[in-house]
């Protein structure tokens, strides 16, 4: 596509990692150095709060998607279940990303359930980044684990070009990536600026009519089922005169009666938002994962989501 056709200021990255290899740690030192943490705060208790908050609110949403601005770019950071059990939800999540950060403990090295949301991810055309993280460890072995993630990208059938990915050591807790063993480190600029430059800037057309794939869904005691996905194309306002593309072809005509962002661990309402970035609608009955929301001027359904079993 060319590069009127994407949007610059956004990037989409899902993050892959066994559960205890280190995502929320990680997650945490990048929301503390984009300045969204208070000193001492750090992602469990802001999650806890923030799923208490919705809570209170009536708000259900399974996954724990967020978003950081570096450099401004914001960048929307996509969970993916540490389990193998919820194979569905993993290409959900992936529908919406550009690239992959996967990260592998450097004393384990990558698990199952990395090797199932890894070759969804490949299979996806996902640019990935690799990160070995917990350098620190007493047990670790990075140089053996990173042949590990060489041969496991190799056993998945990967393309010479996925297996030239951009790769960093991490130490997580502390908040420092670097690019060698050797360097020092100091903060997470280097991981900031590396899914800048490499993940690509979302495919879209900002001038196109709107179109919004269906990945994820949600519930609110006040706004009624929550529509969660990736704008593909155009722009939408909140009580934009929408289609619903059903899985039969059925076009139904709706309202949407609130568009929310993702701004830091918080779904903040908004007035507008536009193609690349994600988005969460209100107020859509009967409304199911792999629907097209679009304008009812130009009704055309994107790809469905399909989804395999773990």
């Amino acid at each position: 596509m060319s590069d009127v056709n994407k949007n610059r200021g956004i990037r989409n990255i899902a993050i892959i990692a066994h559960v205890d290899h280190g995502k929320t740690t990680l997650v945490d030192a990048m929301f503390s150095q984009c300045g969204l943490f208070r000193a001492g705060q750090n992602v469990d208790e802001r999650i806890m709060d923030s799923m208490e908050l919705e809570r209170e609110r009536g708000i259900t949403i399974a996954a724990k998607n967020c978003s950081v601005i570096w450099k401004d770019v914001k960048i929307n950071i996509i969970d993916t279940p540490g389990h193998a059990d919820f194979g569905g939800e993993v290409e959900r999540a992936l529908s919406m990303a550009d690239g992959a950060l996967l990260l592998v403990d450097a004393s384990e090295g990558p698990l199952p359930q990395t090797r199932f949301v890894l070759k969804k991810a490949l299979e996806a055309g996902l640019k990935i980044i690799v990160v070995i993280n917990k350098i620190d460890r007493r047990d670790a072995r990075p140089v053996a684990v990173l042949d590990e993630v060489y041969d496991l990208l190799i056993d998945l059938d990967a393309n010479e070009e996925q297996l030239e990915f951009p790769l960093l050591y991490a130490v997580g807790r502390d908040g420092i990536a670097k690019r060698t063993l050797q360097e020092k480190g100091e903060n997470l600029h280097v991981l900031f600026d590396l899914i800048v430059e490499q993940v690509p800037p979302p495919d879209c057309n900002r001038d196109a009519p709107f179109q919004m794939l269906v990945s994820d869904l949600g519930y609110s005691d006040y706004l009624g089922r929550l529509a969660i996905g990736r704008i593909f194309n155009g722009r939408v306002k909140s009580r934009d005169f929408l289609v619903r593309i059903s899985e039969n072809g059925e076009q139904l005509p709706l309202t949407i009666s609130q568009l929310q962002i993702y701004e830091g661990l918080q779904l903040k309402a908004s007035e507008a938002a536009e193609a690349g970035d994600i988005a969460v609608l209100a107020g859509i009955d009967d409304v199911k994962i792999g629907d097209t929301i679009c304008t009812r001027d130009a009704p055309r359904a994107l790809k469905r989501i399909s989804v395999d079993e773990p």
